[in-house]
């Protein structure tokens, strides 16, 4: 009787939502979706064909060296990597991580040295397995993208009856999840065996709104992670003077343009390690171990990152080994959106001018170096949504901004994309919909009325009803808001997290998990990185309390320690700044460590 109040309650609830999503001011919905494009954070699967076939298509194992260095251009914070490798199943995965050190980068790449080889292939099961990772572990406020390194072939183990039309639907289902939440899938086929299946990798990316590269050799793939890392943040690859190494120090310059750069990083490829100096613009040697600079190296590749770097001309000096190639990229990281002022009016017609006006944001707030304007050209893509073709038109500078006037050519439905260009990165607007009424709109003409339809009496009962009506969604809504309040409460401070092994002894070093993105209730397991091994705790659920405190509770009932005390955590243990917790989990043989901190 109560669950089915419950669903009465909640559909009454969904009707009024739908009412109130009518009724809200329109003027918030383009705020909403501005708020939601100005994020920069990546959450990103990368996906690894690691079938037997691969011994042939990338015998160094070069894929692995792409997909730490893709780990090593990520920002210093913030960003999250998970890891799926598979044959005809899942061979091993690691769940979302947030990096938040450069020990957390360690880990990643030292899980992708481990990676080893097995027989069968089968890509449906690894690309949905990197959808289902995102789905589970991915930050709302993040872009979320896969990579998959393979060459798109199956090869099925013909005693588990696998058929490829069983794979095709479930590819099929993958994609269509990919498609309805924003998920790229960029695909990179290797094709050194010469048995590449190119069309279904390009398909794959194509539907996905991702891109597709192909490879004959694996020494390109380090390239080839840099201008998909580019294009998912909307950078430019700078191309630097490539070097022949002599065994002396050689010197490129590297300008910064402006103080709008987050970071910097200097890609160095070459297939013979190289030494590597660097000097800032006042002259200074910088530590390439220190709070200005990073370096991380590999058997393939170097990769020097400055961390807010000074504007002007850095001198990189690399020394490689006689004869061999060195190629160096730059790759800049801004945080900067372009947002576009609201126009007028939602309709027009044909002949009618819309006047655009865009500008670059920091952090929600307009851009103060006017310098970074310099150089920058802006578009306008019109694209005719009646007839799906698109048309470009040049924007003025005018030194803070953009600025043109688009004409409405037809009685057609348009869609707006500004974007603004530079040699180092680019910026695109969120889209601005022109709907048109049609030529018989907007004319002035009124609707006539007889002297008999004057004489009708007033509609009072309409009217009540009317007001009937309004009060009834008003104390709805208040209901409503009330009920989306608690569910979309947050959380605040962090939780410190470490794991024993009650075999070893062993414990985790500790991971610190803000709190802030979790929205009503999480459980465990998502603060855990969704841990496969760790799946039973899935049923420890947190929710906040007043006070900033928060509540856990064990859906599936029992107790837990509470600053060594035994606890019933069936009905709700609360936990403020300080206190403690250690939950023994049965089936891994481990046992979770935390501590809630605001």
């Amino acid at each position: 009787m109560l669950r089915t109040r419950k669903i009465r309650w909640l559909s009454g609830t969904m009707v009024l939502l739908a009412i109130l999503t009518l009724l809200l001011p329109q003027a918030l919905l383009p705020q909403a979706a501005a708020a939601q494009a100005q994020t920069s954070g990546i959450d990103a699967v990368l996906v690894a064909d690691v079938s037997n076939s691969m011994n042939t298509s990338d015998r160094d194992k070069i894929s692995n060296e792409a997909m730490k260095m893709f780990i090593d251009m990520l920002p210093v914070q913030g960003d999250k990597v998970g890891i799926v490798a598979y044959t005809d199943q899942v061979e091993r995965e690691k769940a979302m991580l947030e990096i938040q050190s450069d020990a957390d980068k360690s880990s990643l790449k030292d899980f992708i040295d481990q990676l080893g080889r097995g027989p069968y292939t089968d890509v449906s099961v690894g690309v949905a397995e990197a959808v289902n990772i995102l789905n589970h572990g991915a930050d709302p406020s993040h872009s979320p993208m896969i990579v998959l390194l393979a060459d798109g072939n199956n090869d099925f183990n013909k005693t588990k009856g696998r058929t490829q039309a069983q794979s095709d639907a479930d590819l099929a289902k993958a994609v269509k999840e990919a498609q309805d939440q924003g998920i790229p899938v960029y695909t990179i086929g290797l094709n050194a065996d010469g048995k590449l299946n190119k069309d279904a990798l390009a398909d794959l990316a194509q539907q996905t709104g991702g891109k597709s590269f192909i490879t004959d050799t694996p020494d390109d793939l380090p390239q080839i992670l840099s201008e998909i890392f580019a294009d998912h943040a909307k950078l430019n690859v700078v191309k630097l003077p490539s070097v022949t190494g002599n065994g002396s120090y050689q010197e490129v310059t590297v300008n910064v343009p402006n103080d709008s750069v987050l970071e910097a990083n200097i890609s160095i490829m070459s297939s013979k390690p190289v030494e590597v100096q660097l000097t800032d613009p006042s002259g200074q040697a910088v530590d390439l171990n220190s709070d200005a600079a990073k370096l991380s190296t590999s058997k393939s590749y170097s990769l020097v990152k400055l961390l807010k770097p000074q504007e002007g001309d850095w001198k990189l000096r690399v020394k490689g080994a006689p004869k061999d190639s060195i190629d160096i990229n730059l790759l800049f990281n801004y945080d900067l959106q372009l947002v576009v002022d609201p126009i007028k009016t939602k309709s027009y017609t044909k002949g009618d001018k819309v006047d655009l006006a865009a500008k670059l944001e920091n952090g929600g707030q307009p851009l103060q170096d006017n310098d970074l304007y310099t150089d920058m050209k802006a578009t306008l893509v019109v694209k005719d949504v009646d007839t799906g073709k698109s048309e470009e038109q040049p924007l003025e500078n005018t030194g803070s901004g953009f600025a043109g006037t688009f004409e409405v050519p037809d009685n057609h439905n348009y869609e707006l994309v500004i974007r603004a260009e530079e040699d180092s990165f680019y910026r695109e607007s969120e889209p601005i919909t022109i709907n048109t009424s049609g030529a018989a709109a907007g004319n002035g003409s009124q609707p006539t009325t007889s002297g008999g339809e004057q004489d009708k009496p007033f509609p009072w009962l309409p009217v009540i009803l009317g007001v009937i009506a309004l009060i009834v969604v008003g104390v709805g809504a208040w209901f409503l808001m009330g009920w989306l309040k608690r569910k979309n409460r947050g959380f605040v401070g962090q939780m410190v997290v470490e794991i024993r092994d009650e075999n070893t002894g062993d414990k985790s070093y500790p991971q610190y998990k803000k709190l802030v993105s979790f929205r009503g209730r999480f459980h465990l397991h998502q603060l855990l990185q969704l841990d496969p091994e760790l799946k039973e705790t899935e049923k420890y659920v947190f929710t906040p309390s007043n006070g900033d405190r928060i509540i856990i509770r064990n859906t599936a009932g029992g107790t837990l320690e509470k600053s060594g005390r035994a606890v019933d955590a069936s009905s709700g243990v609360e936990l403020k700044n300080g206190d403690r917790l250690s939950i023994p989990l049965q089936q891994a043989d481990k046992t979770i460590l935390i501590e809630y901190l605001v």
